[in-house]
């Protein structure tokens, strides 16, 4: 709890709601959630059967009956009713529902977010009963949660790949000054190898082992001595399960075509990039968070393209949440800026 004017105390939370995974902070607790996106319905009785991780171990297991839902798609969401949903039964299941009251909420967003969506966003919390909503970009709390200082007038370039986008953006003097957003990430990883498998071996794998497969061998560059690996699917002409040997070296090409889009819009964000600060990223050099951040040989890759100095975060998944839990120091000022941007909001 932190006390703020009028003697009145808020708790403070910080969420990011994202595409894979959604995780939870709580001011005193610490991380009281950090599981999958997902959520399993049925469809008889419209009522939810689980969530985060048992929802996620539930995928390609079920009957016609149950619906898997996932409320964010690519960064944004796509079934609010879900959203407030996972919200709610998260919170109900650790049984702090009475948190939400007097609360200042920081909620993580994609670059490049409309109002609209931003909106959404902001709507969720305050319905959960949020008197204060702050809606953040997760390349910013990312750049916070990795140790950047970007309070300073100095510029710092920022990858963020997350589960369903990749932001890239330079910060200095407290903000964003130049960001783009790709629908390039994680998911989209999985996917194209679930589509190389398909139209190499005529197997269908589900999404989980393609996600696997990326986790055990995936890289961007050549690994020496890598063994491959078993992949378990169904055979597409006589539909029977069969087993197929999946090589490091086929899933590292599979990557650098996504990769390559990734690439192309750091290029952009460079070209973009107003001289003076372009001239403290050759300085500072690229700092990568995200999951995608965990993928191997990814500082070489970025590296030996830009000819910079990389690095990965150190726990690059908690990023995100690393950084909004920084606002906490500081909650009469978030506030405070809280009600100008509301205030702007309403002249407008």
């Amino acid at each position: 709890m932190a006390n703020y004017k009028f003697g009145k105390e808020y708790s403070f939370l910080a969420l990011d709601l994202g595409t894979a995974n959604t995780v939870a902070y709580v001011a005193g607790q610490g991380i009281v959630y950090n599981e999958p996106s997902m959520m399993a319905y049925d469809t008889l009785s419209n009522s939810l059967v689980a969530l985060g991780e048992e929802a996620y171990k539930m995928i390609g297991k079920t009957h016609d009956h149950i619906k898997m839902v996932t409320p964010l798609v690519d960064g944004v969401i796509s079934d609010m009713d879900a959203a407030q949903d996972l919200l709610k039964h998260i919170f109900g299941r650790l049984k702090m529902t009475g948190i939400w009251k007097n609360s200042l909420v920081i909620l993580a967003c994609p670059s490049g977010v409309t109002e609209l969506e931003r909106s959404a966003l902001k709507a969720i919390a305050k319905d959960m009963g949020a008197s204060y909503v702050l809606v953040e970009e997760e390349v910013k709390l990312a750049a916070l949660g990795a140790g950047i200082n970007i309070g300073l007038a100095q510029g710092n370039l920022v990858i963020d790949i997350g589960g369903g986008t990749t932001d890239i953006a330079i910060l200095s003097a407290g903000d964003i000054v130049k960001s783009k957003s790709v629908k390039v990430a994680g998911k989209h990883f999985d996917q194209e190898i679930q589509k190389y498998i398909r139209a190499e071996y005529n197997v269908l794998i589900g999404i989980r082992t393609a996600e696997q497969i990326k986790k055990d061998i995936g890289a961007l560059v050549k690994i020496v001595n890598e063994k491959p690996i078993r992949a378990f699917g169904r055979d597409i002409i006589t539909g029977l399960p069969r087993e197929v040997m999946i090589k490091p070296e086929e899933i590292k090409n599979v990557l650098l075509a996504p990769f390559s889009r990734i690439t192309d819009l750091l290029v952009e964000v460079l070209e973009e990039t107003p001289p003076e600060l372009a001239g403290d990223v050759i300085r500072n050099g690229i700092t990568i968070c995200g999951g995608g951040a965990l993928i191997r040989g990814i500082v070489k890759y970025f590296e030996s393209i830009f000819q910079l100095k990389v690095r990965a975060a150190q726990d690059p998944l908690m990023c995100v949440i690393d950084g909004a839990k920084t606002y906490e120091k500081n909650l009469g000022a978030v506030i405070e800026r809280i009600e100008l941007l509301e205030a702007k909001e309403y002249k407008i």
